[in-house]
């Protein structure tokens, strides 16, 4: 993937402010592009299940990189992260896997009525499920920034800042929306913006000094 000038050298600044002045539609069309592409390529090096986070880390990291340099990673620099991400994150994959398996078993039980609860406990199991998706993707954002501990860094953001939570899960019911008006087809490009979305939601100066 071509190398963008999407971001500048004041690291504070959020990628909207950091656009070079005189930049045209065409580079805003190469970086959606280019965004497409990486969901492709990460929902396909997700395949395997517990490839997942090492997939999800090093996309991260090379939107990362993007918008802090202003140019993708090299492919033997993708492929060097994959490598050092992939035993620290075997089990993110089987892990998200399995809750999202439990949250269908649920909802499915509660709809047929086997389990007491009703419409109210449905909405209560979906909106978990959401925030779990939330942090999720903060993790996956914040793993971009460095891979030592992920999940306990989104943690501390959320303790600190819970409106992070609130941004990156709204970022993902964004994404399911699309995701359910669109060809299946072209369901795997949205794990490119969406983890664009949440590098956003990140760089924004309050979270910037939390995270």
């Amino acid at each position: 993937m071509p190398p963008h000038a999407v971001a500048h050298d004041d690291p504070t600044m959020t990628p909207a402010a950091t656009v070079r002045p005189g930049v045209d539609w065409r580079d805003s069309l190469r970086l959606a592009a280019d965004l497409a592409l990486l969901g492709v390529l990460v929902v396909l090096a997700c395949a395997p299940i517990v490839t997942a986070g090492a997939a999800c880390g090093t996309a991260s990291a090379a939107v990362h990189r993007l918008l802090t340099i202003g140019r993708w990673p090299t492919a033997a620099e993708c492929w060097t992260d994959f490598r050092t991400r992939l035993a620290p994150g075997l089990l993110s994959g089987p892990l998200v896997l399995a809750v999202g398996w439990l949250v269908a078993v649920d909802v499915a039980a509660l709809r047929r009525g086997a389990v007491p609860g009703g419409a109210l406990m449905i909405a209560a199991v979906l909106l978990i499920a959401a925030a779990a998706a939330g942090f999720a993707a903060l993790a996956a954002g914040l793993a971009g920034q460095s891979s030592a501990h992920p999940v306990r860094r989104a943690a501390a953001l959320v303790a600190a800042r819970p409106s992070a939570l609130a941004a990156t899960t709204g970022v993902v019911l964004v994404a399911v929306t699309l995701a359910a008006f669109i060809h299946p087809a072209l369901v795997p490009v949205l794990a490119g913006y969406t983890l664009f979305a949440v590098h956003a939601v990140l760089r924004r100066p309050r979270m910037r000094s939390e995270g």
